[in-house]
């Protein structure tokens, strides 16, 4: 900013000499002229008066450009803060209708959806959140995988919370494995506090408490220590692994119950539920059933007796 306003006052001195210049020319045209009128009296005396009038203009023309740079010094020493005024301008055509950036009004029209769609939140664009601009999901997409990433504190369990209130919302179950029990209190409404309302307020969300129809599901059935919906299988959709795991077996139980598997199946057997593998393992320890137990291979009559004892 120095740098131009000591240009323009060099040019505003150039000017001046200029305009003095112009000026002393202009008096010397007229006296010369007004002494050749003396000794020609008559019409030759006209040209050389044109001639002092053409200088006259000349010096006026050089005073306004003088004057003009006066202006222009002036002004740049009286409103330094014109390049700032300049930036504010720039940033200001950026924006577009509504008031939103460029960036706002592309995520704005990306995540218009003309389909049910879950919130997922708020944009936030150089540190600030613009109400109005919010990140959804249509109900489509959950057909896909989705990941949540993030260290611990940074919203994951929250993230998944918001998106099972958005599907349950709008008519979709969800299966949570809720091992430290934190998705437990979608089943109450929430409460309201100051903070709570500040920060919707930011979001431009009108936050209202909801709750929605949860059911625990459980795995130890009436005499689990918080027992719930119980989930039910048929032993053979279980699997021997599985069920060797729930019911503590060691390796060589757990290789020996995979092989009762393998003949139950290959004999065209349903194992429905435990009184099913029960009469299955009966049988092959009894004596109708040990020439079929010796066929299996690896079987013991003892290792059978200790998986039929940790079934009943």
């Amino acid at each position: 900013m120095s740098e131009n306003i000591e240009d323009l006052k060099a040019r505003l001195a150039e000017a001046e000499a200029a305009a003095k210049a112009a000026e002393a020319e202009a008096a010397r045209a007229k006296a010369e002229a007004l002494r050749l009128q003396l000794e020609a009296a008559g019409a030759a005396a006209d040209t050389p008066a044109a001639a002092a009038d053409a200088e006259t203009a000349e010096a006026q023309a050089a005073r306004a450009a003088a004057d003009t740079l006066r202006s222009q010094v002036e002004a740049a020493e009286t409103t330094p803060e014109a390049p700032a005024a300049a930036s504010e301008a720039a940033q200001a055509s950026s924006k577009v209708s509504g008031g939103l950036s460029a960036f706002a009004s592309g995520i704005k029209a990306a995540y218009s959806w003309d389909v049910p769609a879950v919130t997922i939140g708020t944009l936030i664009e150089d540190g600030t959140r613009v109400p109005g601009v919010s990140a959804k999901m249509s109900l489509p997409m959950f057909n896909r995988h989705l990941l949540v990433a993030g260290a611990t504190g940074t919203g994951k369990t929250r993230t998944l919370q918001l998106i099972a209130e958005g599907l349950s919302a709008n008519g979709s179950s969800v299966l949570l494995c809720d091992v430290k029990g934190d998705l437990t209190g979608l089943a109450e409404a929430g409460t309201s506090s100051d903070k709570l309302l500040s920060r919707t307020a930011a979001n431009g969300q009108a936050w209202a408490p909801s709750s929605f129809p949860i059911e625990l599901l459980s795995l130890g059935g009436a005499d689990a220590q918080f027992p719930g919906v119980p989930v039910r299988a048929e032993v053979s959709d279980f699997g021997p692994i599985l069920l060797a795991r729930a019911l503590s077996l060691n390796t060589t139980q757990e290789q020996a119950l995979q092989l009762i598997f393998a003949w139950a199946d290959g004999q065209g057997l349903e194992l429905v539920d435990l009184p099913d593998l029960r009469a299955v393992i009966s049988f092959l320890t009894s004596e109708d059933g040990k020439d079929e137990l010796a066929t299996i291979g690896g079987v013991s009559k003892a290792t059978a007796g200790v998986i039929l004892r940790a079934l009943t």
